[in-house]
């Protein structure tokens, strides 16, 4: 394993579980049922990309662009994905890694609006990341994840330089595992409780919570 100079990391909050509930309650309004398989085959998704699946998938007599502003007009949407915790380890994590002046950095499928959403009642912690790259929002981000242009594009952001293989990334989606693997760099899966663990296997390494990570096993500082 190569000496990790740079992390990449994916959103860092619960906030599937508030965007799950939240399709099931615009699909249910078509007499669809929103399930844990359609919501695996959208994860990791740009927002189009992700609302295209889940019409074609549902068959909802709606487009995709209808079916995202329905989402996002939800009253309880933008506040309940303020209020998502932060998952368990990861700010022990992004303060060990700031401290020790390890470049850390953003790279989400999330929209501006959903973002913001999410990091507005703790600015302080996400100003330790640099970048932050929003792949809709990126022209030089050709294809979304599962391609590894989101990756590439931050990669190439970062003011330390260092390989694809010196950079590790934290990824929680199928399809954020594959764009690591097909941008060259290790990549530690935390997977959600939908994902079926056999789906995990091209992962450089998989936990069930960050609180195992154990950062000297990748040449970084120990906590």
């Amino acid at each position: 394993m190569n000496k990790i100079k740079k992390i990449l990391s994916m959103e860092l909050r619960y906030s599937e579980p508030v965007y799950a509930e939240i399709a099931r309650k615009v699909c249910k309004k078509y007499g669809k049922e929103y399930t844990r398989e359609t919501h695996m085959k959208e994860m990791g998704l740009s927002v189009d990309e992700s609302c295209q699946v889940v019409v074609q998938a549902l068959q909802l007599p709606i487009t995709p662009e209808e079916y995202r502003l329905q989402l996002e007009s939800d009253c309880e949407y933008e506040r309940r994905l303020a209020e998502a915790p932060l998952m368990p380890g990861v700010e022990r994590l992004v303060r060990h890694l700031f401290n020790h002046h390890i470049p850390t950095a953003i790279a989400s499928s999330a929209t501006r609006t959903i973002f913001d959403s999410v990091s507005s009642k703790r600015k302080d912690f996400f100003s330790l990341f640099h970048p932050i790259i929003l792949a809709g929002e990126e022209p030089e981000v050709k294809k979304c994840k599962p391609a590894p242009d989101t990756f590439l594009v931050c990669e190439a952001r970062f003011q330390t330089k260092a390989e694809p293989k010196e950079t590790l990334v934290f990824e929680d989606s199928v399809a954020g595992v594959e764009a690591a693997v097909a941008a060259g760099m290790p990549v530690i899966m935390v997977p959600s409780k939908d994902i079926d663990i056999a789906l995990c296997g091209k992962a450089t390494l998989v936990l069930n919570s960050l609180q195992d990570f154990r950062p000297e096993e990748f040449g970084l500082p120990s906590f």
